[in-house]
């Protein structure tokens, strides 16, 4: 190694480990892994949290539409594989609703996207394709949908790290939307990353995920994940009346209605945010939506677009990215993931192909969490670790982020549900803000061990939740005391927001919705240990992974 290099990596050493220095001079000290494992904290469940978890109207100024005729709306970015290309996506068209409803023709309309580096100037042009999606009912009194047209235009050739201004809609029926902008991520390298990711979970549309947006967006991130849930549009019937419990107040209904204008009515409020901030989302149990003719997962697969092709995957349901130095793998629940189903071959041959030297953070994100210590969904998602979980550890994963169970939850480093240092930390977030109820019950409290045929879930394609076979709970299927797995737990409506420092640092921070924007919830820097830990590339001594 050059003497250049080596300055340059030992100063930059200096740097980081001067500012974790000041971090711990604070009145609080940001406790880091390496101190770990920790004793299982739970805060206290604050009763008035349940607030506002009622559902805006369609009365609401923020849901209504504002545009004209074929101009776009529900206007997002996504990324693709890499820091050069993104995906913008919209919506022109009304939607239709009803028992009389006439689809539009989406080849009236193109998908065209102006962009450059400046303003003015929008030098560079790209076209795509588009779409229209049916809800349909063949029962009398449910009424159908049918979408606007939904347009996805890859951009190709993009610098790292650099905003874009765009405009997308058709120029030939004069339905252009206004400019907007976006940052490519930076390049894929071990000390180049995003500064903030923010992690969401089963927003919905209440009161409460207006907060949760607010305090979101003033933290100004640079991506965000969504990490299933998106609407709860199948907690309506099709005339839009909703239900909490769709399946408690409708038991015989002939089929599972849900009310799509919800997704679009999602679009326009997210809108502001993700029309300049790239959101990234995995499908939960609520974007299923089955409908007749045996379909699913409609809506989800196609209002947003995925790099699957990109990615190599032949799904929308499971993908990977790359954000700077990170790498992402999106995983489907509801999709077969056994050894044997196409979703594992692919995560064989996308972890296999990884380069942690290039990207060393490696990051999976599915929807029901593994490890859940909350009554609510305790082990539903038991098959789908048996299946997953060795592979995953294999590699080194090194976050794990779900949803699901409506509360926080951040877990020790775990594998197999036995504390490990090499095991990657599992952090639940879905604390979004949806009409459901907070969850606030946890397993292991006197009377709340559900009995194992009810966690059974029939879209999780099998039954795998069995009594402990060894360990403090042996015997039993659930704990007696909070899980030493569980380091930290809170009914709480917030999001987190994830910052990459280097390859082996980085800094998770949860803010709950009832606190000014300032203050943290939880906190803690997770710190890779690559020496330590098999399947890992280990880095040049001199580097950040001697910190």
């Amino acid at each position: 190694m050059s003497k250049h290099v080596l300055t340059t990596t030992f100063w930059w050493s200096f740097v980081f480990s001067l500012a974790i220095n000041v971090a711990f001079t604070d009145a609080t000290p940001i406790p880091s892994t390496l101190d770990g494992p920790f004793e299982p904290v739970t805060a206290p469940y604050d009763v008035s949290l349940r607030g506002s978890a009622v559902d805006l109207p369609d009365t609401d100024p923020r849901v209504r539409r504002r545009v004209k005729g074929f101009e776009p709306e529900q206007i997002s970015v996504s990324l693709s594989v890499s820091y050069d290309s993104v995906w913008i996506s919209w919506i022109t068209g009304e939607f239709q609703i009803g028992n009389n409803i006439k689809p539009l023709n989406h080849n009236t309309v193109a998908s065209l996207v102006r962009y450059g580096r400046s303003r003015f100037p929008l030098t560079h042009e790209a076209t795509g394709y588009s779409l229209v999606y049916n809800q349909l009912y063949p029962f009398e009194g449910l009424q159908n949908y049918t979408s606007g047209i939904i347009h996805h235009v890859r951009l190709t050739g993009l610098e790292p790290n650099t905003r874009y201004y765009y405009r997308c809609g058709d120029p030939s029926i004069s339905a252009m939307s206004g400019i907007y902008h976006f940052r490519t991520m930076p390049v894929s390298g071990p000390r180049s990353y995003p500064q903030r990711i923010a992690v969401v979970g089963d927003l919905g549309l209440t009161y409460n995920t207006t907060d949760t947006i607010s305090h979101l967006r003033r933290n100004k991130p640079d991506l965000v994940l969504l990490v299933g849930d998106v609407t709860y549009a199948n907690l309506y019937l099709t005339n839009g009346t909703g239900s909490d419990c769709y399946d408690c107040s409708f038991p015989q209904t002939p089929i599972h209605e849900t009310y799509q204008p919800r997704w679009d009515y999602w679009g326009r409020f997210m809108q502001s945010l993700i029309s300049k901030t790239p959101i990234m989302v995995v499908e939960g149990n609520h974007e299923i939506e089955k409908q007749a003719g045996n379909q699913s997962f409609v809506a989800y697969s196609s209002r947003f677009a995925f790099p699957s092709e990109e990615s190599k995957s032949s799904s929308t349901f499971y993908y990977s990215f790359n954000a700077g130095g990170i790498h992402f793998i999106m995983l489907g629940a509801y999709v077969p993931y056994s050894k044997s189903a196409k979703q594992y071959k692919w995560l064989e041959r996308d972890l296999a192909d990884v380069d942690r030297s290039v990207t060393p953070w490696l990051v999976a994100v599915w929807h029901p969490p593994w490890y859940n210590s909350y009554k609510a969904h305790y082990k539903e998602a038991e098959c789908m670790r048996v299946e997953m979980e060795e592979l995953l550890y294999s590699y080194g994963v090194d976050i794990v982020f779900n949803g699901h169970v409506h509360a926080y939850e951040r877990s020790n480093r775990v594998y197999n549900y036995t504390l490990d240092p090499c095991g990657p930390v599992h952090i639940t977030v879905g604390d979004g803000g949806n009409r459901e109820k907070m969850a606030i019950e946890h397993a292991d409290e006197a009377g709340n061990c559900p009995e194992p045929s009810s966690t059974y879930d029939e879209s999780m394609d099998g039954f795998c939740a069995t009594n402990f076979t060894s360990g403090p709970a042996a015997g039993k299927f659930c704990w007696d005391h909070q899980p030493d797995f569980s380091a930290f737990r809170e009914s709480s409506f917030g999001h987190g927001i994830l910052e990459v420092k280097n390859e082996t640092w980085a800094l998770w921070t949860w803010y709950r919705n009832q606190d000014s924007t300032g203050k943290v919830g939880d906190q803690i820097y997770i710190v890779r240990q690559p020496d330590l830990c098999p399947g890992l590339i280990t880095l040049p001594k001199g580097s950040f992974a001697d910190i």
